[in-house]
């Protein structure tokens, strides 16, 4: 007998991202209708059954592990998730973002280990909600930095393992994961302006709370002040949220600033950078010959862009199992000293900074 559809075989077959399969079930009006459409015929013609199992697991007290981050839509990644005729025949894991490659590899490891996989992805009724989503059906569970209140986190930490994803440690007796943010985008940086020899950059960041944006910018500055450059004392630009839509309009403003025209734009994350190069594009700029452009991320569509992305590639996928493998062992034993992981990072040179599609 084959085994059953998952989630995971309907966002392929839709051409769309997980969440988006996700919130199709969820919340369906906050989905394009197309969209929408795509996902349930999908889902209909894998005999794919959503709820019924998702609700029997959630009720259960053990073999849950929970996952708890913001819903990071982008519709602009999920439209071009469709085929040209908008059928939703190309790979879907070119839409794959930061939170779907966390969360398959989280499904994954959890799996290993005989658990199940509950998210909440939304932060709609505001992170309360969020927690009591998850905290009283759950064993223990991974939590995006700052997605909920520490207060709430020290209350839900006296009975439930928890694990924090990404920023820096909020609580010191919380298990701890977070990628060499600062590291990626110092060297990066370098590499342009060592390599390229740029000199005028701009830095397009994310929300000032967000810590892994922080952490991206201080690389930046770290980078400048190492390589004789102005040290900013802000990025040049903040998005909210880091969309597509968010990098193209942030690439227009750096083009209408007075002055001259920055020779790199580098961008806090993979989605914006995409919706740079469309935007640069339109306005005929050549890409890297006039400007060239970076993200951070390396989520699979800034391959298939063109020119494709040079970007820093974090461990998304990695992340997630660390997770699991860190509850599973403060589940085994509670009295465990509190573990601090630090992934690393790689600087992936493609065809948007010069150095070819290959990365030469």
């Amino acid at each position: 007998m084959s085994a059953a559809p998952t989630v995971y075989d309907v966002a392929d077959k839709a051409g769309v991202s997980i969440a988006t399969v996700s919130r199709v079930y969820r919340s369906p009006q906050s989905v394009r209708e197309p969209t929408r459409d795509r996902v349930l015929e999908a889902a209909r013609s894998l005999g794919y059954v959503p709820s019924g199992n998702a609700r029997g697991l959630a009720s259960r007290t053990t073999g849950v592990l929970g996952l708890c981050f913001p819903d990071y839509a982008d519709p602009d990644v999920d439209a071009e998730g469709a085929g040209p005729d908008g059928d939703g025949d190309d790979d879907g894991a070119v839409v794959m973002l930061y939170s779907d490659q966390i969360i398959r590899g989280m499904e994954r490891a959890a799996r290993r280990h005989g658990y199940a996989l509950l998210i909440a992805a939304s932060l709609e009724g505001g992170p309360e909600s969020l927690v009591a989503q998850v905290a009283g059906r759950v064993d223990g569970f991974a939590v995006l930095s700052q997605t909920v209140p520490t207060s709430d986190l020290e209350v839900i930490a006296q009975r439930l393992p928890i694990v924090m994803l990404a920023g820096p440690r909020e609580i010191d007796h919380l298990d701890h994961i977070e990628v060499a943010n600062a590291d990626g985008v110092r060297e990066l940086t370098r590499h342009l302006v060592e390599d390229h020899g740029l000199r005028r950059l701009a830095f397009v960041g994310g929300q000032e709370s967000s810590p892994d944006a922080r952490a991206r910018f201080r690389g930046f500055q770290e980078a400048c002040r190492e390589t004789g450059l102005p040290v900013p004392s802000a990025p040049d630009l903040r998005a909210e949220p880091m969309t597509q839509a968010e990098g193209s309009r942030a690439a227009e403003a750096l083009l209408d600033r007075e002055g001259p025209a920055p020779e790199a734009m580098l961008f806090a994350n993979d989605q914006m950078a995409v919706g740079a190069l469309h935007a640069l594009e339109r306005r005929g700029v050549r890409v890297p010959e006039d400007i060239a452009v970076t993200g951070f991320d390396g989520i699979p569509l800034g391959r298939v862009v063109r020119p494709s992305l040079t970007t820093v590639r974090q461990p998304m996928r990695r992340l997630g199992e660390e997770a699991v493998e860190l509850l599973v062992r403060r589940l085994g034993d509670r009295t465990l000293e509190p573990a601090s992981l630090m992934l690393p990072v790689t600087v992936v040179r493609r065809g948007s900074c010069g150095c070819g599609p290959a990365g030469a």
